[in-house]
């Protein structure tokens, strides 16, 4: 299975070559097995990347994220389908009602807040019990938004009553940077498993292609949040985006047993789709029932 995360910081040409990804800079040559990588960052626009490349990344279901001048990304290569019964999925996705989605979406906004109140009570902080009786409150739907409320308390804690999420400085960007990286990994799942990334369960808006992802992520930011909360940024340097980078690799308990967090998303999503799907199939053999 590919565990690699490969970050290309310095002037570049990427290649092809017998299941290699070769990595040429100045006089430097190296060669990495398609095999190993799970994710390429490509942290700096000055890269050459060869279209043959971008083909076997994509058919090896390789992630590659671009960055600017700035090394933010902003943007990544998916393929248009990764699993030979796409059209399916993506009709079982149309005929998830409103039903189903809200359901699912109550799921993931209480695993959010749950894992924020964890956090809070490893810092000591007594205003978990806040997000406790948010927890609790929680409807189909989130229709009393408790995610909202949750998340100001929640922020406020981690990084002072001044913070403001979206707001320009240092910890905002490493926020984003985390969130970036992380969003990018639901994408490739999510594609993988045949659907379509814009079709979401509660994020709809129409200039958001990642909707479906964002939703699914949802309950996992609180990793980056960890992250910036016990190593609060001065500045966000090559070594600190690398050390966001790799967190993908860190080890995590989910259902009983140890996994890297690339395999827990790649877990977490199937299990979603697999729960949905049955819910979706059980209805279309049941629309006749009196």
């Amino acid at each position: 299975m590919s565990f690699r995360t490969i970050v290309i910081t310095k002037q570049s040409s990427l290649n092809y070559k017998n299941r290699f990804l070769v990595v040429k800079q100045d006089m430097d040559e190296k060669y990495i097995h398609l095999s190993e990588i799970d994710t390429v960052v490509v942290d700096t626009p000055a890269v050459s990347i060869s279209v043959y490349l971008l083909k076997e990344l994509s058919e090896n279901k390789i992630n590659i994220i671009f960055c600017d001048e700035k090394h933010n990304p902003f943007g990544e290569m998916q393929s248009y389908y990764l699993s030979h019964n796409s059209p399916k999925k993506i009709m079982l996705q149309s005929k998830w009602d409103n039903e189903i989605k809200n359901t699912v979406w109550e799921y993931i906004v209480k695993n959010k807040i749950a894992n924020q109140i964890l956090l809070l009570k490893k810092i000591k902080s007594k205003r978990y019990e806040l997000l406790d009786e948010y927890y609790h409150d929680v409807k189909i739907g989130d229709k009393t938004n408790r995610e909202g409320h949750a998340a100001k308390v929640y922020f406020n804690e981690l990084f002072g009553k001044q913070f403001v999420r979206h707001h320009e400085d240092v910890i905002n960007s490493a926020l984003n940077y985390g969130y970036a990286i992380l969003l990018s990994m639901f994408n490739k799942e999510v594609i993988s498993n045949g659907y379509i990334t814009q079709l979401g369960l509660n994020h709809k808006s129409e200039f958001n292609e990642f909707n479906l992802s964002c939703d699914l992520m949802e309950p996992f930011r609180i990793v980056i949040d960890q992250f910036v909360y016990y190593n609060h940024p001065t500045e966000l340097n090559h070594e600190y985006k690398m050390n966001l980078v790799n967190i993908l690799n860190e080890i995590y308990f989910y259902d009983g047993k140890k996994y890297t967090l690339k395999d827990i998303i790649r877990k977490f999503v199937k299990n979603v789709f697999s729960t949905i799907e049955e819910v979706v199939i059980y209805k279309e053999f049941n629309i006749y029932e009196r």
